[in-house]
């Protein structure tokens, strides 16, 4: 027998090897196997199971298997299967990011000493002479410890050497690095477990008032809490570890390790504790109708219309069946506030997963959603990637987010529309809500694929906020620089505060100046890597390559013309902040971006005060824009709509009316109507009006048009390919090579080779080609195939073969 495994390596297929008879018993689809590529160990997981044996080769066979029963089941398999053919990837790239690493078993060589050898080491090096001299000691080394015994990374010639001289041999050990978590359970001794015998132990007892004591706390504890641990009993008692080591040694009490959870748990509740407005129970039944008839939603809900409540309400019901829930949200940021929510209603049923999580904590949950023990799961995209046993219902909230489309490393999948795959393979119901929809979602409510669940009115009846555009032009003009806090926003501030209200502030750019240039020459100081300007960042008082990350001392003196006169042609949240502070000095100034919101727990944290009111402004970029509820946020102010709207992409209105457009939600959600000022040089933008209008529909009428006229999605398909590689001209030559071989067929739709806005990132140069295919299912695949074959022949074509390709389906 033979069995295709996948194994976490970017490689073509799925290798295949032999099944020893004595495995063969327990072979699985689904289950971890040990095997050997190229001297090398892996973890693997068995996809197929036959007995044709390949014809090319003759397999090895598999070293051990290393699971008892499937870590994985055959729908999840399949997913795999089909993230890997149409996102055009490999298996073991969603292997890769499917599994948490500690599954991924580690590989670690071992050196092994040969007993026939001897103990003769005249012929060797010093250096040899002290390795073998250990290895006849200990017998086995790791290569960390030759490393350390030679105090020197560089070890392998000599490993290499000793081999060859028959000294040792060298093999590779796969060592399991998930550690279960225990603690330390106090538990009284078997001899005293009835009446009289505790009976007789106390009222015998003689000396040792302290031991006695601690024994007295024990009992007393126990009978409140049930069992104890040594960590709460010594805390409790105030006892000492030798007084708890004595009672140990009487045989009075007894220690006992126990694997416990790392992930907190909640008691087990159910409790819907609001009634649902009347447009939110019709959207309910529709959307029942709806599943009953296997078709999937959309929820299009405005802001604050309650579609969580909804979601609720149908995760009520789907669990009532003893069925799954997934809950998927776009940001990490969106579950701290999320989560506390629905632990009032679902208690220790639901569970969070992310990227934030330690390895360990993930391989518990992947165990509990496996069994079914957990039966709502809430989490990013990566949450989908686990194993439901018997999930039923899937609901993506926010689902115009592009945060949805994993980008680097492979695979580069869309959560949403894998999601809907993955629902058909489970029989699960998929739920898309948002109250701004991506045009390419709203299209297929418009044909027939999704239903469109209206919800119009907000849950409290207050209205949306009202919107008011400030053109800031003519302060512009007056002040000769450019206006940060505007006349009408600064006196819309103090009106709030004044008020005991909170004040949302929205600059998509962190930083506290992203372009300086001097004023002279007009020199701009570039990242050294990547052709792109450094940002400047005030607090740290240094500039940083928002690409790579690189971090640079502040240049005050420009380089060309060594002119000490720099100007900021613009700014970001950390300007934003301090600009804020200078005007509302006694208002407390908080900012959320990926400078401020580093760490586990810092998103929830920050959340957590300005929900208390600890926080009078909040400055920050999305991440405050999508699905937070605040009840005491009045005002918002999206302080520059123009950066919003000057990108060189087919998608940049719509990603400008939803990020406004759901920015703008944010206010008056609870006891009245919200304001929003937003602050534009050109005020007079088509997109600015129809988000002050609250106008989906007619946005998605002109947008719609806009796409099938410049044939975008949803009327095509696109599959962006990206080229990357130190020498621009060989670069260039291997994109111009692609486009001249591949099919004829493909050609008309190919735009490109062209070089991006940014056009080298850590030290590697950029070329684009975008394929924009027609809708039908058989071009797109064969045309996926041709280009395949191309990128085969390139990496086998000197000097292209160094070239990196990145291949983007469905780029957003």
């Amino acid at each position: 027998m033979y069995a295709s495994i996948i194994i976490p390596l970017t490689v073509p297929q799925n290798y295949t090897w032999s099944i020893p008879d004595a495995l063969a018993p327990k072979i699985q689809v689904g289950i971890r196997v040990e095997v050997e590529l190229r001297n090398k160990k892996y973890t693997g997981i068995v996809a197929v199971i036959s007995n044709q044996a390949p014809t090319a080769f003759t397999p090895k066979p598999i070293l051990s298997i290393l699971d008892d029963v499937p870590l994985i089941y055959p729908h999840q398999l399949e997913l795999w299967r089909w993230i890997a053919q149409y996102y055009m990837c490999t298996q073991g790239d969603v292997m890769n990011a499917a599994l948490p690493s500690y599954f991924k078993l580690n590989s670690e060589s071992i050196v092994v000493y040969n007993e026939e050898y001897g103990d003769d080491f005249s012929m060797l090096t010093s250096e040899e002479y002290l390795v073998a001299e250990a290895l006849s000691i200990k017998k086995e080394l790791k290569l960390s410890e030759v490393q350390q015994l030679l105090d020197t990374r560089k070890i392998f010639g000599i490993i290499k050497s000793l081999s060859y001289k028959r000294v040792c041999t060298v093999w590779q050990s796969l060592k399991d690095k998930y550690v279960p978590k225990q603690e330390s359970y106090v538990l009284l001794h078997p001899n005293y477990n009835t009446d009289v015998a505790l009976s007789g132990l106390l009222n015998n007892w003689s000396k040792a008032p302290k031991q006695m004591e601690l024994l007295l706390s024990y009992l007393h504890y126990t009978k409140q809490v049930g069992i104890v641990t040594k960590k709460e009993l010594l805390d409790k008692a105030k006892a000492t570890d030798a007084q708890l080591k004595a009672l140990v040694d009487k045989g009075i009490v007894t220690i006992e390790k126990r694997d416990i959870d790392r992930l907190p748990q909640l008691p087990l509740h159910i409790n819907i504790d609001f009634e649902l407005s009347t447009a939110q129970q019709q959207a309910v039944i529709d959307i029942k109708n709806a599943f009953a008839l296997n078709k999937n939603c959309l929820l299009h809900g405005v802001t604050g219309s309650g579609k969580t409540q909804v979601y609720i309400t149908l995760i009520n019901n789907i669990i009532a069946t003893g069925k799954q829930a997934l809950y998927l949200l776009p940001e990490i940021a969106l579950t701290a506030q999320l989560i506390r929510r629905l632990q009032v209603h679902f208690g220790g049923h639901i569970a969070v997963y992310h990227s934030k999580f330690s390895d360990s904590e993930r391989v518990e949950l992947w165990h509990k959603v496996k069994s079914g023990e957990t039966k709502i799961v809430m989490g990013a995209r990566s949450a989908l990637l686990l194993p439901y046993c018997n999930l039923g219902l899937i609901i993506i909230d926010e689902e115009h987010e592009p945060s949805y489309k994993q980008y680097d490393p492979a695979p580069r999948y869309h959560a949403r529309d894998t999601a809907l795959y993955y629902a058909h393979l489970c029989q699960a119901k998929v739920l898309l809500g948002s109250a701004t929809p991506s045009v390419e979602t709203y299209y297929n409510c418009t044909n027939g694929k999704l239903v469109l669940v209206p919800l119009t009115q907000r849950y409290s009846g207050v209205a949306l906020p009202l919107i008011h555009i400030v053109d800031i032009k003519n302060e512009n003009k007056f002040q000769k620089q450019k206006v940060i806090i505007s006349q009408a926003l600064q006196e819309a501030i103090a009106h709030n505060l004044s008020q005991k209200k909170q004040v949302i502030l929205f600059k998509n750019r962190r930083g506290y100046t992203p372009l300086k240039t001097c004023s002279t020459c007009g020199w701009v100081p570039e990242c050294k890597y990547c052709k792109v300007a450094l940002t400047y960042h005030k607090n740290k008082n240094q500039l940083v390559c928002h690409y790579c990350n690189t971090i640079y001392t502040t240049i005050n003196t420009c380089i060309v013309c060594k002119s000490q006169k720099f100007e900021e042609k613009s700014y970001g949240t950390e300007k934003v902040e301090e600009t804020v502070q200078a005007l509302f000095p006694q208002a407390r100034v908080a900012r959320m971006d990926l400078d401020t919101v580093k760490g586990k727990n810092a998103h929830s944290n920050l959340i957590q005060l300005f929900e208390q009111g600890k926080i009078d402004i909040l400055i920050g970029t999305q991440m405050i824009v999508k699905g937070l509820d605040f009840e005491r946020v009045q005002l918002v102010g999206i302080v520059d709509a123009d950066s919003l709207l000057q990108f060189a992409d087919f998608r940049v209105h719509e990603r400008a009316f939803q990020m406004m457009e759901q920015v703008s939600g944010r206010a008056g959600r609870k006891a009245e109507q919200g304001l929003v000022l937003i602050q534009a040089m050109q005020s007079g933008h088509p997109i600015l009006q129809l988000v002050q209008q609250h106008n989906y529909e007619l946005f998605y009428a002109k947008e719609i048009e806009e796409r099938r006229q410049f044939y975008y999605p949803p009327y095509s398909r696109l599959i962006h390919i990206q080229f990357k590689h130190k020498n621009q001209a060989i670069l260039n030559q291997a994109a111009e090579y692609f486009v001249r071989h591949i099919d004829d067929a493909y050609k008309q739709h190919i735009i490109g080779p062209a070089a991006p806005f940014v056009n080298r990132i850590r030290n590697l140069y950029l070329i684009d080609i975008l394929f924009k295919l027609p809708k039908d299912t058989q071009v797109v695949h064969d045309c996926k195939a041709a280009m395949q074959v191309q990128f085969a022949i390139l990496y086998n074509t000197k000097p292209y073969n160094s070239i990196v390709i990145i291949t983007n389906v469905d780029p957003v």
